[in-house]
């Protein structure tokens, strides 16, 4: 049982796993922002963050718009990418899209389909501050997201950045070979070098009950074993953290090794669960969690303002 207030008892969901599962699961640029979008209209109606969710989802369809219209990204050559796979480093690593030209018309064209977009006031004028910015300052801001930086006083602005980030970053690991990517550093996505947003157990047929954690930029998952932390890779002191009288859909992952937590969401009991979505609509689990001494360990751009 927990003793921590307002969770429910921890449950121990079992360490078997498929034999052999794919390491490396790709995004489907052409689908992963359109579902999301509808994931958050879905979550809005009656939630206390309604008027948030809704604005992501407008921002969410922005994102599958530029994603299928965008022309194919380019990659490194193939000899860079297989050197940097034998040597358990990123194949695509993220802090080379801050001088990639699509990742500025990304930015571009996101603020067009989001000009007659329903969004806060503090989202509107922070939008118009992003449209306004110089070469030098885009960059800026680019750097800022790749290395997890962002200023505090500055976080709506990165949102929108963070969006263009997420589309071609997404388009460019959806064109690897997925034998490609290796395992790299704990909590380090093998194709950019992104930390997670999420962990998901997967309902589909063929990797059924197999866990794979999320990428918050490329949406790259990649498989990782349960009861184990996503940070430190201890499988020692591990707990699952759940408010009480909600659905056990979304669990906090803790250790008690490194004092992080990572959320897991239980596809099989519901197969809607979208990682970056219902991260966020789960705000709630994480005040709780961090209340009561873990640190987050996952990254969602579109919580960076709680």
């Amino acid at each position: 049982m927990s003793d921590v207030p307002g969770f429910a008892p921890f449950e121990d969901v079992g360490i078997a796993e498929r034999d052999k599962p794919p390491f490396v699961r790709l995004p489907l640029p052409g689908t992963l922002f359109g579902l999301r979008a509808m994931r958050f209209a879905a979550l809005a109606p009656g939630h206390q963050l309604e008027p948030y969710l809704n604005f992501l989802a407008a921002l969410s369809r922005a994102q599958d718009e530029i994603a299928r219209a965008s022309p194919p990204p380019a990659l490194p050559a193939l000899n860079d990418l297989r050197m940097r796979a034998a040597n358990a480093m990123p194949v695509l690593p993220r802090e080379e899209l801050a001088e990639d030209p699509a990742a500025s018309a990304a930015l571009d064209r996101l603020a067009v389909l989001l000009d007659g977009a329903a969004m806060p006031d503090l989202a509107r004028n922070a939008l118009e501050r992003t449209k306004a910015t110089d070469r030098d300052a885009r960059r800026a801001m680019f750097d800022a997201v790749l290395a997890d930086a962002i200023p505090v006083e500055a976080v709506a602005e990165h949102i929108f950045v963070a969006a263009a980030l997420q589309v071609v970053a997404a388009r460019r690991a959806a064109e690897l070979d997925p034998l490609l990517p290796q395992p790299v550093a704990g909590g380090v996505c093998p194709c950019c070098g992104g930390p997670p947003v999420a962990s998901a157990i997967v309902a589909d047929l063929e990797v059924e009950g197999v866990r794979y954690v999320q990428c918050s930029l490329c949406a790259t998952q990649w498989n990782h074993v349960r009861v184990k932390c996503v940070s430190c890779g201890s499988t020692k002191g591990i707990a699952y953290q759940a408010i009480e009288g909600i659905a056990d859909t979304i669990k906090a992952e803790t250790c008690d090794e490194c004092r992080t937590y990572v959320k897991i969401l239980n596809r099989r009991k519901d197969t809607e669960l979208e990682p970056v979505a219902d991260d966020v609509a789960s705000l709630g689990l994480d005040l709780l969690v961090i209340e009561a001494g873990w640190k987050r360990a996952g990254v969602n751009p579109f919580l960076l303002g709680y």
